[in-house]
């Protein structure tokens, strides 16, 4: 079985995706301001690869080290109702958020791209990282997406997982035939 068939068999079982933040939703870089507010760019394929996965019925739930109102505005325009802002314990938070939705690990997708996220990377049922994560985080997960954090990478997930559960082209089908 090669490396993306066997992705892909981990892929058909997962029934929640939880994201990181920086370096994933985003390209890590962090904006503060001189009046003391920062900002975050998010990717509108990223966005609507969420509401795809969502519509497909893979649930989306986001797991971050900082806090940021921003995030919690995306996660609201998105409807990502699980949203664990400071929170450097990854795989603590991943934990409870498994407990809480009755999952079993092999059920649960995890995108990180730092130290922080590694032992979440490597505990769930597919462990997934982004180009720009250092090697050694790279080495550990399933899956090493092709476009980086920030830049199309939660799409490139999303459709995965899709593909993986036979949905993908429904997605699709839905926009050609006008809705």
């Amino acid at each position: 079985m090669s490396n993306l068939e066997a992705v892909l068999t981990k892929a058909r079982a997962i029934r929640l995706l939880v994201l990181d933040v920086d370096g994933v939703l985003t390209d890590g870089s962090l904006y503060f301001h001189a009046d003391g507010s920062e900002s975050k760019v998010f990717n509108s394929l990223d966005g609507h690869g969420i509401k795809m996965l969502q519509a497909s019925g893979v649930e989306v739930a986001i797991v971050t080290g900082r806090r940021s109102q921003m995030v919690a505005q995306r996660a609201q325009a998105l409807a990502i109702k699980t949203v664990m802002q400071g929170r450097e314990d990854k795989l603590v938070a991943l934990k409870e958020i498994q407990e809480t939705k009755k999952l079993d690990w092999s059920q649960i997708a995890y995108c990180g791209d730092d130290l922080p996220d590694l032992a979440a990377i490597r505990n769930a049922g597919l462990g997934i990282t982004v180009p720009n994560a250092p090697e050694y985080i790279r080495g550990y997960a399933d899956y090493c997406c092709s476009v980086q954090g920030g830049q199309g990478a939660v799409r490139e997930i999303s459709d995965l997982i899709m593909k993986a559960q036979g949905t993908l082209q429904d997605a699709i089908d839905h926009y050609l035939l006008g809705f």
